[in-house]
């Protein structure tokens, strides 16, 4: 008979308690602004990209258009952000910063970074961190697939 594995070592348990303390901090650092974290990394693309489609967007930060339609409503409401059609292509529906998004745009990464660093993480183990999480991201989406192939071979 197999041991169960116990909650305690169940590694996707450890991401999980992770991403809801995550949220937590976020929540917090982001709190001034009035933004949640899903609208603050849609932020954070806009500013390194500048302008993109919906599509793109939601490529970028893994969001459905179902997702990301209300979030964007509510940046756009809230004055963060301007849809608007692609002068193009009508079909094409783009994102644009606003001038009160590229006004805050140091006090809010002066504000998240200033909460980044109560973390107290050296540099050498957040780059590793990153590096663990990338790799074991990349491993679940390929079993991810091998168990979508596998079943629908079973299927067939």
């Amino acid at each position: 008979m197999t041991e169960p594995i116990l909650l305690s070592q169940q590694l996707c348990f450890e991401f999980y308690r992770t991403h809801k303390a995550f949220n937590r901090f976020y929540a917090q650092a982001l709190a001034p602004f009035k933004l949640t974290y899903a609208q603050y990394i849609v932020l954070l693309v806009l500013y390194e990209q500048g302008t993109l489609s919906v599509k793109e967007l939601g490529q970028n930060v893994g969001l459905d258009s179902g997702t990301l339609t209300p979030l964007l409503r509510r940046l756009e409401k809230d004055d963060w952000i301007q849809r608007q059609r692609n002068a193009l292509d009508e079909r094409r529906l783009d994102i644009v910063l606003t001038p009160r998004a590229q006004a805050a745009k140091d006090a809010l990464f002066s504000h998240v970074q200033g909460c980044a660093e109560t973390l107290a993480l050296p540099v050498a183990d957040y780059q590793r961190m990153m590096t663990d999480a990338a790799s074991l991201y990349d491993r679940v989406e390929q079993a991810t697939t091998a168990l979508s192939d596998q079943e629908k071979s079973v299927a067939d």
